[in-house]
């Protein structure tokens, strides 16, 4: 990787297990670091857009993510709700890897969502 990383150093990669996500707080702002299936690492809003839940403590399956609360799912490239009752995306945000390094920027909202 050339140069500095953007954004928060999060994690190391290895703190997640494929098909897990973890919390994290950047600023007092809640980011669910995520594996998926695949193993490929993504972070989005760690709020349901439908309910205060937090995302994080739901299933992984596939590319996409499962809150707890009340079944939505969250496709982890667009933050596009999957399944109802969400309509509204979640913040995805952009991701570096530097070595085993997890970074976050959270000023880089991917897919134009809210950030609340």
């Amino acid at each position: 990787m050339s140069g500095t990383p953007k954004g928060e150093l999060v994690c190391s990669a290895n703190d997640i297990q494929v098909k897990q996500a973890l919390r994290i707080l950047i600023d007092g702002y809640p980011v669910a670091v995520v594996r998926d299936s695949m193993g490929e690492i993504h972070a989005i809003g760690d709020t349901c857009s439908h309910a205060d839940i937090s995302l994080s403590e739901g299933d992984v399956e596939g590319c996409a993510i499962e809150c707890w609360g009340h079944g939505s799912q969250f496709d982890l490239r667009s933050g596009q709700p999957l399944q109802l009752p969400a309509y509204d995306p979640v913040p995805v945000f952009a991701v570096e890897l530097d070595g085993d390094d997890v970074y976050v920027d959270v000023t880089n909202v991917l897919n134009g969502a809210a950030v609340n």
